[in-house]
């Protein structure tokens, strides 16, 4: 098989980009930037979404596209997700169809469904996105469902909040503030249940994704997960710091994560002030019985593993520059005020 991956140097698409090699894949990468650790045996195409020509060449003689270029919540910029989340996924879309690709795995996002009306959240409720970067990856989805009208076997992951070896962002600075036995806040008591998914559990469900045949959507997460108190207390036990969780006011922390994302004094985005004090978890059942999917990880190993992970690579993670979001430093900007107060 011959495989495409978009964004293949970013934090997931490097990952899944390996796990395709495992299965003797040949694979293809599209991305506008190349990664220090791209395996030789990989071809690298450079190029911007946005170039229909660009992606149009890369998609040429390839069986299976798994696109994953995004403009991230991290991004916060709303032209950005509009053209590389939007008019990106068409043109991919459309390179794929003229291409005659025999399938396409778009990974969406959980940020579609805004904050849900009930839990579990199944594939059948309607997304109802409540912020620019849950906006374009739902438009994004449209349009796969437009070309799957066209003849374009396209299929749908949306997956949970991911974290695993290697994931920065965010993380990053949760992980520092533990290593340096920092306290770290939930908002209200922290009973909202939340599920993450591990990178290698959602790269395995992409890739079946990839070999099951027709158009589908599938809801991925852990299927052990509890509280964001349970997950962040689990976390600082097994770094064995002084670390303790602390409660925050809801409705002040999120109007202070606002104003502050909105005058870029913090790193955090609007999808960060509107879910982290929320519970949100998926129903997997479509993709256990169609998929013969099954997660590996739970919460707390995920997120262990990680941090193990951060302590062991984090000279060199404090020197990276450039690159993908998710596998940079964040500069923690007005963050770095709650270690005073907190």
């Amino acid at each position: 098989m011959h495989y495409l991956v978009t964004g293949g140097s970013g934090y997931f698409g490097s990952l899944l980009l390996c796990r395709l090699l495992e299965r003797d894949g040949q694979c293809r990468v599209f991305d506008i930037n190349d990664a220090d650790d791209r395996p030789v045996n990989v071809e690298f195409l450079q190029g911007d979404i946005r170039d229909y020509a660009a992606i149009r060449a890369a998609c040429e003689g390839i069986d299976v596209v798994h696109h994953n270029v995004a403009q991230v919540p991290l991004a916060k910029d709303r032209h950005l997700f509009e053209s590389v989340n939007v008019q990106g996924t068409e043109n991919l879309l459309k390179a794929a169809l003229d291409a005659g690709c025999h399938k396409v795995i778009y990974t969406s996002s959980s940020a579609v469904y805004g904050i849900p009306e009930r839990n579990p959240v199944t594939e059948t409720m309607i997304p109802q996105p409540r912020e620019d970067y849950g906006r374009a990856k739902l438009e994004g989805e449209q349009l796969c469902q437009r070309f799957a009208g066209q003849g374009l076997d396209v299929s749908i992951i949306r997956p949970r909040t991911i974290i695993g070896h290697g994931r920065l962002g965010i993380f990053q600075i949760l992980f520092e503030w533990i290593r340096e036995g920092v306290n770290v806040p939930v908002l209200g008591r922290g009973d909202n249940v939340y599920q993450f998914i591990h990178a290698d559990d959602l790269a395995e469900a992409c890739i079946l994704a990839g070999e099951s045949a027709g158009p589908a959507v599938y809801n991925c997460g852990t299927d052990r997960y509890g509280t964001m108190r349970e997950v962040l207390e689990g976390l600082i036990a097994h770094a064995g710091t002084r670390s303790r969780v602390k409660s925050v006011p809801m409705n002040l922390a999120i109007l202070g994560m606002k104003i502050t994302s909105t005058l870029g004094l913090s790193p955090l985005g609007a999808y960060h002030a509107l879910m982290y004090g929320r519970s949100m978890y998926f129903d997997i059942t479509r993709a256990r019985t169609e998929l013969g999917w099954q997660p590996k990880y739970s919460n707390e190993e995920m997120f262990a593993q990680s941090y193990d992970w951060y302590l062991a690579n984090r000279e060199r993670v404090l020197a990276t520059t450039g690159g993908s979001h998710h596998r940079r430093p964040v500069k923690q900007g007005i963050l770095r005020l709650l270690q005073w107060v907190l």
